[in-house]
């Protein structure tokens, strides 16, 4: 019995290490171009909002001051009902590059923010489109910049970082786990050539290859998937780049309620399983092999404990510990790089809630939760 824990113990412990080694350090020594080009080309910023007046007030002056030769922020004011449109009628001119359009109807055939899009995509004037959202901080005046100096002839797509803000609590520091180990998987997995999601709260790419994969067609009617299902569909090895610039990094406003925040967890697992066969593998791999390593630890410590098998007790001490210390130098690593978005002091207990949260999450996929028809 000692044996055959040991085994399952360990297959799960090598599977975990091969995305570690093999896949995450490709974020720690990475190298990127910080300048744009000569010819930077003109880009469209397209923001969503539905109700989202407070927002406004406070990221539109930061996406206008923008330190970048010709862009435009096309504002989609997607049937607000909090003031958003008045004030946008009342302020647009006192910006240089603010526009906006009012979206008036819901359409039955695609999901409210994916039509929005689609509209701004349709009006935008420039070549490059550059999302982001209303509840988003750029980190300074270079956010346009820094993203553009990532795309050349051959790379169509950027994927950028962002991180959401410090506020405390439990729930807020979660929130930021998920969001950096979320980010950890995504932009490794586009460096080893597999790339799969990106962030609308953060993403480039250039307006052609939009139209070229149809827009949000073949997943227009789910709520969601605007950013990691079109990237799901359009993204290459080839023509995607990936962004670890802290000058390009957009911090979003977190969410303050537990029910908020499962809500919007089940909307992200109902898009996740519409990705492709490849990448539902090899994200089932990664949390499965988290969750089997702590359910097989859990198991040799119980039977270690009963037994009293003092071998076995110090085999599994000495297999958690190395995998913790290639957690700590790996993660470490790469959470320098993403403006130190976690405490290295709480690896150990993030190591610990991903296995609950993916219990919690695995059995929330069996229950059937009310039909969603925001896209916030």
């Amino acid at each position: 019995m000692t044996e055959l824990l040991l085994a399952i113990l360990g297959f799960f412990i090598l599977i975990q290490l091969f995305y570690y080694l093999f896949v995450f350090t490709r974020l720690i020594g990475y190298r990127q171009y910080s300048e744009p080009g000569p010819n930077a080309p003109a880009v469209t910023v397209l923001v969503c909002a539905w109700n989202e007046l407070e927002n406004l007030q406070e990221l539109l002056p930061l996406l206008d001051a923008q330190d970048y030769p010709t862009f435009e922020v096309l504002v989609l004011d997607d049937r607000s009902t909090d003031g958003s449109h008045d004030f946008l009628k009342k302020h647009v001119f006192d910006w240089d590059h603010v526009r906006f359009i009012r979206i008036d109807a819901e359409h039955k055939h695609i999901t409210p923010k994916k039509y929005a899009l689609s509209v701004g995509m349709k009006h935008a004037q420039y070549p490059i489109a550059l999302m982001t959202d209303a509840d988003c901080r750029p980190v300074g005046n270079n956010w346009i910049s820094s993203m553009v100096a990532q795309l050349s002839d051959r790379k169509d797509i950027v994927l950028g970082f962002s991180p959401y803000m410090k506020t405390g609590g439990l729930l807020n520091w979660f929130i930021r786990c998920e969001t950096f180990y979320t980010a950890v998987q995504y932009l490794s997995f586009a460096r080893v050539g597999w790339p799969y999601m990106g962030v609308g709260r953060n993403l480039m790419y250039k307006k052609s290859l939009f139209f070229e994969h149809k827009g949000f067609y073949t997943h227009k009617g789910v709520v969601g998937g605007d950013d990691d299902l079109f990237m799901n569909q359009a993204a290459t090895s080839d023509n995607t780049v990936i962004n670890l610039d802290p000058e390009s990094f957009m911090y979003s406003v977190p969410k303050t309620s537990w029910g908020s925040w499962i809500t919007q967890k089940r909307r992200h697992l109902s898009v996740g399983k519409l990705y492709k066969p490849k990448y539902k593998t090899l994200l089932g791999l990664l949390s499965g092999s988290h969750v089997g390593v702590w359910l097989a630890g859990i198991a040799c410590l119980a039977y270690g404990l009963l037994n009293q098998d003092l071998l076995l007790l110090q085999i599994l001490g000495g297999a958690f510990a190395f995998r913790w210390l290639v957690q700590l130098i790996v993660l470490g690593g790469i959470n320098k790089r993403l403006d130190r978005t976690v405490g290295i002091h709480t690896f150990l207990f993030m190591d610990l809630a991903f296995f609950i949260y993916y219990i919690l999450m695995g059995l929330m996929m069996f229950t059937k939760p009310k039909k969603d028809t925001k896209w916030r």
